[in-house]
């Protein structure tokens, strides 16, 4: 593997690879750590990067949210099982500014827009019908006008401070690369790794 200049220029080449192989490459896990260090992970999408990381959205409310606000450090990971690659990130998380999550919330399809807005993600709930239930009430709030955007539905920047690329090789003699920074500022620094 040749290393790029930068892991965003690798990322965008894979990503698109991935793009033409995978329906949905853009779904990454995510996983968080609470204030005394409890791990939790799942799948989330990340559908926007830049040079400076990593966009994710999501109800800030949530067991993410309140991981990310106690210890705001996070790990990402695709794996792209037909193309036998993974890419790992590891990185500091900041809160998105208000105006670029409206921007992201205006682009997202309606029903998305009524769903996150009708649910307090990872609170409990009575049922899943008292939860569409309430969707259908929301819904009805709006009739056929914007769905504003809930205070408590927000997006975060992952900035990377590692990223690894692992590309599958005969008899797991995988080829991974890594990219590593001693702080957001500073130059990466690129070496293989055993596999």
């Amino acid at each position: 593997m040749n290393p790029h200049a930068d892991p965003f220029l690798h990322f965008a080449e894979w990503f698109e690879a991935a793009r033409a192989d995978d329906p949905q490459p853009e779904a990454v896990n995510l996983a968080t750590a609470d204030a005394d260090g409890r791990p939790a992970n799942r799948m989330v999408l990340v559908r926007r990067w830049s040079s400076e990381g990593f966009e994710v959205y999501t109800d800030t409310t949530s067991r993410k949210g309140a991981d990310l606000a106690a210890n705001p450090r996070a790990a990402l990971c695709w794996h792209w099982k037909g193309l036998g690659r993974q890419v790992r990130v590891e990185g500091l998380v900041t809160r998105l500014p208000d105006a670029q999550v409206d921007a992201y919330w205006a682009g997202r399809p309606r029903g998305s827009r009524l769903s996150a807005a009708a649910s307090h993600q990872s609170q409990p709930v009575e049922s899943h019908e008292a939860l569409a239930k309430r969707l259908r009430t929301v819904e009805a709030e709006h009739g056929g006008q914007e769905v504003p955007r809930p205070e408590r539905w927000g997006g975060y920047l992952v900035t990377p401070l590692r990223v690894e690329f692992w590309q599958e090789e005969e008899f797991r003699l995988h080829d991974r690369l890594e990219y590593a920074r001693a702080s957001t500022g500073a130059p990466w620094v690129t070496r293989t790794l055993q596999p």
